[in-house]
């Protein structure tokens, strides 16, 4: 192989992921260290490099690690009847709840990067170039020849409620702990870490690890009942935990049918590392934790357009306020309910409407938003 295309490869590897070593190009390449060197030297000169990718304190990204999938959204026109077919409507969507919060935060001015898996398909292709449009540095992603793009097709009722979802993404347990370990670099420069549960429960081991070892604040959020079980049993280090009541319930390996059994069963999950959780309840509104307490905040009314993305958003927006340096997790999830309200009333899986101004409006804690629920939400 000629030392041109030997260069090449060295480009398409950084490309893939500026943190990597010299160390990691030579075993990788088979040159040795001298070579690789050289190779860079001359990639600076050709002005294909600008140097290495180091990263100001005030740069630092925020690091979202987990699905990024080809959604499919089949909603009927009329009431939907089960056991025979229904006249519906049908699209295609960027979806993925690491994806998804991605998207969110970048919309919200934030310097954002996807580690995520995708096939080396159309629609792999096609979810990295819009996610690199939208502002979110998307290398050091896995590119998988051998499996298809994730997906997750939900069928939504007339009134845009979800009605079941199917999701195929086996893919993703492909991110295990040695991939994210080659990462490593790039890991530790971000400001705060978002992972979602598509990932291996070792790999969600590794990032506990990282967490408590680089002081990194990392937020956990659930994306089904079944995929609770990836969560390890020791949560020291993990900042905050965002989960709906039937995962709650699925931890707790019990029923919370009262707000004090809930209470209950978040002190256990603090009791086992995690410093904060965030309990969502659907259209009613979030618990979150406080000082051993829960408070209640509940969900703005609107028209429901579209269900699909109102979570990540919701998640979004807590982790943006966290970003800024703020530990009121009250203010956190009071602007998570505003974002999860716009995106319910957009087609879109990402509300366009949204920007940064949006939530800078929402400064002043706010005793009137705040209650305890006269009864408590029977719908997680």
């Amino acid at each position: 192989m000629t030392d041109s295309s030997k260069k090449d490869q060295l480009y398409q590897l950084i490309r893939a992921n500026p943190f990597i070593s010299q160390q990691d190009l030579a075993v990788e390449l088979r040159l040795s260290r001298s070579a690789v060197a050289g190779h860079i030297a001359g990639l600076i000169r050709e002005r294909r490099l600008l140097g290495r990718a180091y990263v100001l304190p005030d740069k630092r990204p925020v690091m979202c690690i987990g699905a990024a999938n080809l959604d499919r959204k089949l909603r009927t026109i009329a009431a939907m009847q089960l056991g025979t077919s229904n006249p519906a409507t049908a699209e295609e969507v960027y979806g993925g709840v690491a994806r998804n919060i991605a998207e969110n935060l970048s919309r919200l001015n934030l310097p954002t990067a996807l580690l995520t898996a995708l096939g080396d398909d159309v629609a792999g292709r096609s979810l990295q170039d819009h996610a690199e449009n939208a502002g979110i540095d998307t290398r050091g992603s896995l590119k998988l020849p051998d499996t298809p793009t994730g997906t997750y097709t939900a069928i939504l009722d007339d009134a845009g409620e979800l009605v079941v979802a199917l999701a195929d993404m086996a893919l993703y347990d492909r991110i295990t702990p040695e991939y994210l370990a080659s990462r490593q670099p790039q890991r530790s420069a971000a400001a705060m870490t978002v992972v979602d549960l598509n990932l291996p429960a070792d790999s969600i081991a590794l990032l506990l690890d990282s967490a408590r070892a680089d002081n990194v604040p990392l937020v956990i959020v659930a994306v089904s009942q079944p995929k609770m079980a990836r969560l390890p049993a020791d949560l020291k280090g993990l900042r905050l935990l965002i989960l709906n009541r039937g995962e709650l319930e699925t931890r707790a390996g019990r029923a919370l049918p009262t707000e004090a059994e809930v209470r209950a069963a978040c002190r256990d999950v603090q009791a086992q590392g995690a410093q904060d959780v965030i309990v969502t309840c659907g259209s009613q509104g979030v618990f979150h934790t406080r000082d051993g307490e829960l408070v209640w905040l509940a969900a703005h009314q609107v028209d429901v357009v579209d269900v699909t993305g109102a979570g990540d958003a919701f998640s979004a927006a807590v982790c943006w306020s966290l970003y800024q340096g703020s530990a009121d997790l009250t203010l956190a999830c009071r602007r998570g309910l505003k974002v999860a309200a716009m995106t319910l009333e957009s087609q879109e899986t990402v509300s366009p409407m949204l920007a940064a101004d949006v939530l800078d409006e929402i400064h002043d804690f706010d005793l009137s938003a705040e209650y305890n629920p006269p009864l408590f939400p029977n719908k997680a």
